[in-house]
């Protein structure tokens, strides 16, 4: 899958940051015209996400983000785990941000969140046949489960209160299904 022709060769790398979610580096690498460049790289363990529809509602999540300096309405959502399979880890966290279980999860698609920068993938899921249940969330997690209809998760999109790409991306996909089901698109 890679052009040989613009393919950048690893000279060195040089951790900067090790964290509990994140790490840092700097690469130098040998550009296809025989220069040199530095590249930064966040790496990054994976996500899950989970795109849940409760009798006609999505579910959302309001958590405040630090990075933001603000809340930030998303589907439920969460890193893997060391070697946690990416299923497993859905049902995980929708059951820890939510408190709902699901009868069955589907993998819709991976995607890289800031390729240009982070090696981040996303796992994205729909939940189905949901079943009530208890919030666990994390100990430093504080959140509020937020059932949304259509037309409001499109005016949040449309105030910003949901900003995240992982979350306009499941809007999306929901507005497909909901077109494929009526047999017509929404305006």
């Amino acid at each position: 899958m890679t052009n040989e022709k613009l393919q950048e060769k690893t000279i060195s790398t040089e951790p900067v940051f090790s964290g509990k979610v994140i790490s840092l580096q700097i690469d130098t690498v040998e550009l296809p015209d025989g220069t040199k460049a530095k590249r930064e790289i966040i790496r990054h363990p994976g996500a899950v996400a989970v795109l849940a529809v409760k009798d006609g509602r999505l579910l959302l999540v309001d958590q405040y983000r630090q990075a933001m300096a603000r809340c930030e309405l998303e589907i439920p959502a969460g890193k893997l785990e060391k070697d946690e399979d990416p299923m497993e880890a859905a049902r995980r966290e929708l059951q820890e941000e939510t408190g709902y279980r699901c009868g069955k999860l589907t993998k819709l698609h991976s995607f890289y969140t800031s390729p240009g920068f982070a090696d981040e993938i996303i796992h994205l899921y729909v939940a189905e046949d949901l079943t009530a249940g208890e919030m666990t969330p994390d100990e430093d997690e504080f959140l509020e489960v937020i059932e949304a209809s259509f037309d409001e998760v499109q005016q949040y999109i449309s105030e910003g209160r949901i900003a995240d790409a992982k979350t306009i991306l499941a809007a999306y996909i929901w507005q497909l299904q909901l077109a494929q089901t009526s047999g017509q698109g929404r305006k």
